[in-house]
């Protein structure tokens, strides 16, 4: 117990005299001020007044970067809903409608370089830029009924299309959906399938770049395929 006493009163009375060295040394500095004053009063009115415009300085760049960012943020919003289309208005889409749509959503998530390109003599090609990573892309476009599925030689041609163009990434479009034999050739040879359900996730806002993560995902299994087929009909499955 005396022990334990003892230690307290050791550590009061360093605590005290660490206090009354601070004490020293600030009276210390007070008096160097006072008697220094006319010889430093310049230097420490400069060191406040650079203060003051480095604070200024960094917190008009926060409000830029803040106001920046809140402005991109308002602006992607808005053009998420101009762009923003039911699936049944894209079906209504020409061939051409539907390209300009596509290229639209990748100028909208900040592709580069983007032109609609389709057309005859297109080399398999509808849409050809740059994704934000600066990677090369070209994309073909398909708008079919819903009954209708894409079959395999088409993802096939792409294949051709990303080989003739020496692009990066090749990715396929379509307002239907892939047959089995389509889908399993894109996932296995790198090309990103888009089918009905992910284009309807895209033109409603999510970016081109998060699909490729769930590339070959999103088309449910056999019993949502006979769901579908009775929705729109039992065309292909080739």
């Amino acid at each position: 117990m005396a022990t334990r006493k003892g230690h307290r009163s050791a550590t009061r009375r360093r605590r005290q005299a660490l206090q009354q060295r601070a004490f020293a040394g600030g009276a210390l500095l007070l008096v160097l001020l006072v008697v220094f004053w006319s010889a430093i009063w310049p230097y420490v009115l400069g060191a406040v007044v650079l203060g003051a415009v480095g604070t200024s300085a960094w917190w008009l760049w926060r409000t830029d970067r803040l106001l920046r960012s809140r402005d991109r943020a308002w602006r992607h919003g808005e053009e998420v809903k101009a762009g923003r289309r039911t699936l049944a208005e894209v079906d209504a889409m020409s061939g051409t409608e539907f390209e300009e749509l596509v290229a639209a959503l990748c100028r909208r998530d900040g592709c580069a370089e983007i032109r609609r390109v389709g057309g005859s003599g297109d080399n398999g090609a509808d849409v050809r830029g740059r994704l934000p990573d600066g990677r090369t892309m070209v994309i073909q476009c398909k708008r079919y009924a819903p009954s209708r599925a894409i079959a395999s030689h088409e993802v096939r041609d792409l294949r051709g299309a990303q080989a003739h163009f020496d692009a990066d990434v090749a990715i396929f479009v379509t307002t239907t959906r892939f047959s089995r034999q389509a889908e399993d050739f894109a996932v296995n040879n790198g090309i990103l399938a888009i089918h009905r359900n992910h284009l309807g996730l895209w033109n409603n806002g999510a970016r081109l770049e998060s699909l490729i993560s769930v590339n070959g995902a999103g088309q449910g299994d056999a019993k949502h395929l006979r769901r579908w087929k009775r929705a729109y009909g039992k065309r292909g499955e080739t």
